[in-house]
């Protein structure tokens, strides 16, 4: 017997237990269900929703996910008084709950619905305390409804300890406790980022994401438009698990398929213009390394990392790259191209849908910046899970679709494209055809495996490049960023590039992706499924693209050209001075 082995008892089942840091993964793990509201992994335990609440012989009623395990444990997860208890916070949280669910966003994926349905609870013995409140619904990205909040605390703990940001807190005391932004203002009226965390973690419909499929099932149906979609990287390996499939498996060209079956006239990959921002990204910072530029330099791919900016810190905002980020750079692309190419197509009758992991796009769509003649680049954002919603309302037996490619002219990516998902996946991809641009040598390994790590949020690598030592760091979170910003700030930052993304993991983890949430892995299989493409494509780096070679002969001229910084660059804007307005 291994004297070393460390047991406890469940149900009267001997179990082993090794690291897990309460007794709630340890019944996980082994196959016992225990409901919970407020518990996320990758959140600190609150237990404040009290439903976990496990019998332990001795200690009486425990909140399990408070408790760490210890050898010889006896606990009972379904007795008599826990599931008394169980159905009595139930019906405390339905009596002052908005119950209209058929309507609710969230139905068929609400907590608060399912547990109400295992624990049968058909009446409420108590009788509703408070008014319903209004609905926050005027930002482009998130809407917030007080009337289902269960004061559970998970979108407040995510906003603090993910983005060290703290938009959302509790008010007032007892039966009047709320969670609302500072001073019962508007999401679009505090700094909020858009990450969309908040609702991610959210067990009910009181946090959302701000739906445009309708306004996309009205372009598609409009016949005097042409409606084409652009698809993100991290969208691929995680809208599968909407239809069952395992998280990370590579749906893409299932998602072509599923695309043009719903009635898009064309469909490209956001992995090209990946490839494009690579271009030039790493053109503007091997001209800044060279050329006393200002650095560290940021990358500009996430759009709640620069709003960040913008609203807290627009100081910095002269560290932040100029590239739009690949969503923002292909839109304008595909409407000043495809009308060349495509005589039936025009930017006024070209709708361009970006089908993204995160609800921050919605928002960055909205940028008069990333306009022209008052038309929008990109017209709608769909996240995953609206894409998810779309394809189970025009009847598509996802799983049995056939793969399709993507179409031309831009239909190529690299490696280097695909791994823009997961955190790390920028700063690689640059540091691939920084250093063979640079140096005129090939990488003696494309696999820059230092840089990626969907668990470690701040990690620094020192590369050589022409005797010179270039430190990039790689952070996601913008609590994580938050620290880099401070190095900077007073004097002991020793990296030259910053790559940040706001969502614990990168966009494999946005706010717009199916749940993941309840599993800390989940997200690593999502990047797993980015790296294995990357692995398996036969073009690695961005600039071996050939239709991005194409489009700089034909239209862009070079990397850094007039023509590519009026088209592929941006300015960004000093929100606290409080005058800036997008079309929101």
């Amino acid at each position: 017997m291994n004297e070393d082995k460390k047991t406890l008892f469940i149900n009267g089942k001997e179990v082993e237990f090794t690291n897990e840091i309460n007794l709630l993964e340890v019944m996980r793990k082994n196959g016992f269900n225990v409901p919970t509201f407020c518990y996320r992994p990758d959140l600190k335990p609150f237990g404040a929703c009290r439903m976990c609440v496990v019998e332990i012989e001795g200690r009486g009623i425990q909140t399990s996910c408070t408790m760490p395990p210890e050898i010889g444990l006896k606990i009972q997860t379904n007795t008599e008084r826990t599931r008394r208890i169980r159905k009595t916070v139930l019906e405390l949280l339905l009596a002052n709950h908005d119950r209209e669910c058929t309507s609710c966003d969230k139905s068929g994926n609400c907590d608060l619905q399912k547990y109400a349905e295992e624990y049968g609870i058909r009446q409420i013995r108590y009788a509703k305390k408070k008014e319903f409140d209004e609905i926050d619904d005027f930002n482009p990205s998130i809407v917030r409804d007080p009337n289902k909040c269960i004061l559970c605390g998970a979108c407040v703990r995510a906003c603090e300890e993910f983005q060290g940001h703290a938009v959302l807190g509790f008010a007032n005391r007892g039966s009047k406790t709320v969670v609302q932004p500072m001073a019962g203002k508007k999401l679009c009226e505090v700094d909020c980022v858009y990450c969309g965390q908040c609702q991610a973690v959210c067990p009910t419909g009181a946090l959302t994401i701000k739906s445009s499929v309708e306004r996309v099932w009205g372009e598609i149906t409009n016949k005097d438009k042409k409606v084409v979609a652009q698809i993100a990287p991290a969208v691929r390996v995680a809208i599968g698990e909407i239809f069952n499939l395992k998280p990370g498996e590579n749906s893409i060209g299932k998602i072509n398929t599923a695309l043009r079956e719903i009635g898009f006239d064309m469909v490209f990959d956001t992995n090209f213009s990946a490839d494009l921002t690579i271009m030039e990204e790493g053109t503007e910072f091997l001209e800044r390394l060279q050329n006393n530029g200002t650095l560290p330099m940021f990358t500009s791919c996430c759009p709640a990392w620069v709003r960040y900016l913008e609203n807290l810190h627009p100081d910095m905002l002269k560290h932040l790259s100029t590239c739009k980020s690949p969503q923002s750079m292909l839109s304008p692309v595909l409407k000043e191209v495809l009308p060349l190419k495509f005589p039936e197509i025009t930017r006024e009758n070209l709708v361009v849908v970006s089908i993204m992991p995160c609800t921050a796009k919605k928002a960055e769509a909205t940028r008069f910046e990333f306009s022209k003649n008052n038309i929008l680049d990109t017209d709608l954002v769909l996240t995953t899970k609206e894409l998810g919603r779309m394809i189970k309302e025009a009847g598509i037996d996802f799983a049995k679709l056939e793969p399709t490619k993507g179409d031309s002219p831009f239909g190529e990516y690299t490696g280097a494209g695909t791994i823009f998902g997961a955190s790390g996946g920028v700063a690689e991809p640059a540091v691939r055809t920084a250093y063979e641009v640079a140096t005129g040598k090939p990488l003696s390994d494309v696999d820059i495996k230092e840089l990626r790590g969907v668990h470690n949020r701040c990690r620094d690598v020192e590369f050589d490049i022409n005797g010179s030592k270039v430190v990039v760091r790689v952070v996601s979170t913008l609590k994580e960023a938050e620290k880099s910003i401070q190095e900077i700030k007073n004097g002991t930052a020793k990296f030259h590039l910053l790559e940040v993304m706001a969502c614990p993991g990168g966009c494999v983890n946005g706010g717009g992706q199916p749940r993941s949430c309840d599993s800390s892995l989940i997200k690593e299989k999502r990047a797993e499924g980015l790296y294995k493409e990357d692995k398996e494509l036969p073009l690695r780096k961005s600039h071996e693209n050939p239709e991005i070679k194409k489009l700089y002969a034909e239209f862009l001229e070079k990397p850094g050209s007039h023509k590519a910084h009026e088209l592929l660059h941006t300015t960004y804007t000093d929100r606290l001075k409080g005058s800036y307005k997008d079309f929101s």
